[in-house]
């Protein structure tokens, strides 16, 4: 079953623009982090990976092994600019690994395959 949506993807797709407007405006960057880890969590169900993006939102997502108690074992980390470059495609997963902008341990929390989140959606 699909998570729940939160934010109604007209207003999620307002916020990304406003976000590619102005990057430093703080509450179209929440609205638009929170929209997009929505999407992450609709093209890749599941529960196997916790992505954080403190302080704006986080969510589980990706098939596997669900996650109950302490620290997941699977868990990708950055900050709201770097995560919405890499859900729009301004940045690359390999690139922000390599600078250090993500964290990620755990043997699933690669999320090349679904980044940008545009390309994840035309490949099904």
């Amino acid at each position: 079953m699909p998570p729940r949506r939160r934010t109604d993807p007209s207003d999620g797709r307002a916020a990304l623009a406003a976000w590619r407007a102005e990057p430093t405006r703080v509450a179209s960057r929440r609205v638009a982090v929170r929209f997009t880890l929505e999407e992450l969590a609709d093209v890749a169900p599941g529960n196997a990976v916790e992505v954080r993006v403190p302080p704006d939102g986080a969510v589980q997502a990706v098939e596997g092994p669900r996650h109950t108690r302490g620290t997941p074992p699977n868990v990708v980390e950055t900050d709201p600019q770097t995560w919405l470059q890499l859900a729009t495609g301004l940045l690359t997963w390999d690139d922000a690994i390599s600078d250090g902008r993500i964290r990620a341990s755990g043997e699933r929390a690669d999320l090349r395959d679904w980044l940008p989140l545009q390309a994840a959606r035309e490949r099904f």
